[in-house]
């Protein structure tokens, strides 16, 4: 099933003003985004360059200064970029000790990142880095443990319900997912069936989905009496 899988992340920006209070904001935004295209495993990473890229402009431009987030794929890369109007303030990456406030900021992307660089214009300038992702192909999925047993199950079920088998194209993407909607549902009728909290489930997936997943072995709980 795996070759018809198809997710298009277009790009997205976001114009805001550089202060330190929007930092947490766009952490949030960037989390939301990055877990709609299905790469909730490089989230704390780009989280994290983001908002190094966007203290480098308020430390070194300065608070109140116009600035455009832009997020894209280059490639399988996520690619982010920051925009703002000062093209002589260039960032510097410096040996920065662990201690010191000043200057660690692009010692961290330059650590995080896959790479990173600055492209200068005559009235801006954009500071950019890119995060290995993980995926196969610009518009595929990540290879990971959860994904790959989501698809052998996904595989023995539509085999017992042909009409509901992948194909390519967006035909097929709309039968992969009626496929995992009807597995949800027989395992929410499952749960029911067995005198389980249906509601109770669904937020622990949920809390274990944003946390990134967690292995069989650590999902089950056993209580002794």
């Amino acid at each position: 099933m795996g070759q018809h899988a198809c997710m298009m992340r277009k790009p997205w920006d976001l114009t805001f003003t550089a202060e330190p209070t929007e930092v947490a904001a766009l952490r949030r935004i960037m989390r939301l985004h990055l877990g709609i295209w299905g790469l909730q495993e490089v989230a704390d990473d780009a989280q994290l360059c983001m908002s190094e890229l966007v203290s480098n402009v308020i430390t070194h431009v300065g608070p109140g200064t116009p600035v455009t987030l832009a997020v894209s794929m280059n490639g399988v890369r996520l690619r982010i970029e920051v925009h703002d109007p000062d093209a002589r303030a260039l960032p510097t990456l410096l040996d920065a000790k662990v201690e010191s406030e000043s200057g660690r900021g692009m010692a961290l992307v330059d650590a995080i990142a896959d790479r990173w660089g600055v492209q200068l214009h005559a009235d801006q300038k954009v500071t950019w880095c890119e995060l290995v992702t993980g995926l196969t192909s610009p518009n595929g999925h990540v290879e990971g443990p959860g994904v790959g047993r989501a698809e052998a199950l996904l595989e023995c079920y539509s085999g017992a319900n042909p009409l509901l088998r992948p194909g390519p194209g967006k035909v097929g993407r709309a039968a992969a997912e009626e496929s995992v909607i009807a597995v949800i549902t027989d395992f929410l009728h499952w749960l029911r069936a067995h005198g389980c909290d249906v509601d109770e489930a669904l937020d622990r997936a949920q809390t274990r989905y944003d946390a990134g997943g967690l292995p069989w072995v650590e999902c089950v709980t056993v209580e002794t009496h």
